[in-house]
């Protein structure tokens, strides 16, 4: 086996194609990566990719968009190992799915402390939750300023961010609103929003749901649940197979509320902060 790191996209999502599609909704994040850098490069300018080829074949797969955190593929137990031991750049953390990115860990050798873990949800039909008072629409521009201020919100309250990157969160709002294959939907209610949904990050039959964010005073009331599941009927109705989204399974009221619409657990995925170099 060898270890190849790649600058190239597309080239990754070729080679390393075999080995993410075998599980797609597994693979959302590190499929939906890729996909941005390769079709909207400015969005991520650093970055890297790494395989494991096994007599030509994908055994181990993983992109770093710098500063964040390595994103690791499913691969096989040797490829998972040489890729750990192989890689020559200090890490902050590394994100995937169980077992993986447990055995990465240990093979990287190096203290790691688990900061989140998430369940990984993929719905294939909605079921429509009772609606409540407001309607959807799609984010203007004048949404803006709001929805930096509720990204940020999100970011610290769901991502432990204590100072969340500005940039970073102007830059994500932006993208989502000017492009295409991306976009961020509100619930309005008594003419004024009050709760958002984020998607992008398009996998090839799929899209990720998120953020989903109610502001603390208005929760409760069903607006998220009723969100979410317009956004990802509309996104079922454009032709995706898929939809994904990320919860925190340290907070039962979130499972219950997506599964309740028709999401289904796919896996469970952990993000470890390493302490190295």
């Amino acid at each position: 086996m060898e270890v190849v790191q790649l600058a190239d996209a597309r080239e990754f999502l070729e080679q390393a194609g075999p080995l993410l599609l075998a599980d797609e909704a597994r693979h959302n994040l590190i499929l939906g990566l890729a996909g941005t850098v390769r079709d909207h490069p400015e969005v991520y300018r650093d970055h890297a990719f790494w395989l494991v080829l096994d007599r030509g074949r994908p055994a181990a797969a993983a992109l770093r968009t710098r500063p964040f955190n390595l994103v690791l593929a499913r691969g096989s137990a040797p490829g998972v190992d040489l890729l750990a031991r192989s890689l020559d750049e200090p890490l902050p953390g590394v994100v995937g799915a169980v077992p993986e990115v447990d055995r990465f860990v240990a093979a990287r050798g190096a203290r790691a402390e688990p900061r989140a873990r998430q369940g990984i949800y993929a719905l294939t039909a909605v079921v429509a939750p009772e609606a409540p008072s407001g309607r959807p629409r799609a984010a203007r521009r004048d949404d803006r300023p709001l929805l930096l201020e509720w990204w940020t919100a999100f970011a610290v309250e769901a991502l432990d961010e204590l100072e969340p990157d500005a940039d970073r969160i102007a830059r994500n709002v932006d993208h989502k609103l000017d492009e295409s294959d991306g976009g961020i939907a509100v619930w309005e209610d008594s003419g004024s929003p009050v709760s958002a949904v984020g998607f992008g990050s398009p996998t090839p039959t799929g899209i990720r749901i998120g953020p989903v964010y109610t502001p603390p005073q208005l929760r409760g009331r069903g607006y998220a649940s009723a969100l979410t599941a317009h956004v990802s009927a509309d996104q079922l109705a454009r032709g995706r197979r898929f939809c994904f989204l990320y919860t925190d399974l340290a907070n039962p009221t979130s499972n219950k509320i997506y599964a309740a619409i028709g999401y289904e657990r796919v896996c469970e995925s952990v993000e470890y902060r390493l302490f190295e170099g």
